[in-house]
């Protein structure tokens, strides 16, 4: 929740979500639907005026939301990492790319001299396609903004974590390096067997990418499934507008709807399902009661039509 001039804006309700191990798990909705809210509060990143009221964030057997700033700091970084959204931007202006490497890591982990971990950076940056004879010694103003996101990331694994989450890696990115960056997530899961919740608007990434999807709306999670069925037999009527919307190469583009009407306001969203202003299947149910999770062929849906 947000504490705003106009009341409390509660952006993430009951929103339920499992990461698996192993796998790279997409967090997938439109702008503004809490998407990047929800891993602030995963992550303990929240701005000052977010609070989360309640709830539990579990990472292996450690709730998060109970632990101490101090104890959340000793598991942030070092297990779980965070590439943030518009990352490019956080780099220090002052400071060579080297100095980001070898600050990162003194900061968390001791007994690493300044050559061992320019070397660790150094590998990291090639895989991401950079020169990094050039990269380190270069300040981020020096940089294109691919190359500072590919820097982000190399950054985000120079301490090896165990969960690694990206919100929009790909935004305002150019095709070429949109493709470097989802060939460098795909590498790295492959060699480190790495987990990742991958934040994204942008379908044709999840497509690429991950294994298993969550479909949010108006700040709640209506949809998980794996990334086939969400494409070709999604069950929520909302998920099925999303797939139903993107475009074809081959398809005739007037034959593509778009999602009737907007979004509802968060500061006073409809009672029942959030959806069923939009949707074409609601009914007096859904414009009263909240439907719960409910599991549908291996998945979960939030939909009074699989009751």
């Amino acid at each position: 929740e947000y504490a705003v001039r106009e009341g409390i804006l509660q952006v993430v309700s009951k929103a339920s979500l499992d990461a698996l191990e192993g796998q790279i798990t997409a967090l997938v909705g439109e702008s503004g639907c809490g998407k990047t809210t929800l891993i602030d509060g995963i992550m303990g990143t929240l701005p000052p005026n977010g609070y989360v009221r309640g709830g539990q964030v579990f990472f292996k057997d450690i709730d998060l939301l109970r632990l101490s700033e101090r104890e959340r700091q000793k598991i942030r970084w070092e297990r779980i990492a965070m590439v943030f959204q518009a990352a490019q931007n956080s780099l220090n202006p002052v400071l060579r790319v080297a100095d980001h490497f070898i600050e990162t890591v003194e900061a968390h982990k001791r007994g690493l001299s300044k050559k061992e971990i320019l070397e660790k950076a150094s590998e990291l940056l090639k895989k991401a396609r950079l020169d990094p004879e050039v990269v380190l010694r270069s300040y981020p103003h020096e940089l294109s903004g691919g190359m500072k996101q590919r820097v982000i990331i190399a950054l985000s694994l120079i301490l090896d974590p165990e969960f690694l989450i990206l919100d929009e890696p790909t935004s305002a990115l150019d095709i070429y390096t949109q493709s470097v960056i989802i060939d460098l997530l795909r590498a790295i899961h492959r060699e480190k067997n790495l987990s990742m919740l991958l934040v994204t608007h942008d379908l044709s990434i999840v497509a690429e990418l991950a294994h298993r999807a969550a479909v949010m709306y108006a700040g709640k999670i209506i949809e998980v499934t794996d990334v086939r069925s969400l494409f070709h037999d999604p069950k929520h009527p909302y998920t099925r507008g999303l797939i139903g919307a993107i475009p074809s190469l081959i398809e005739d583009l007037s034959t593509k709807k778009p999602i009737p009407g907007n979004p509802p306001s968060l500061l006073n969203p409809p009672p029942g399902c959030r959806f069923h202003p939009r949707c074409p299947y609601a009914t007096d149910k859904c414009k009263k009661e909240e439907p719960p999770l409910v599991k549908v062929n291996g998945g979960l849906v939030a939909c009074w039509l699989y009751e």
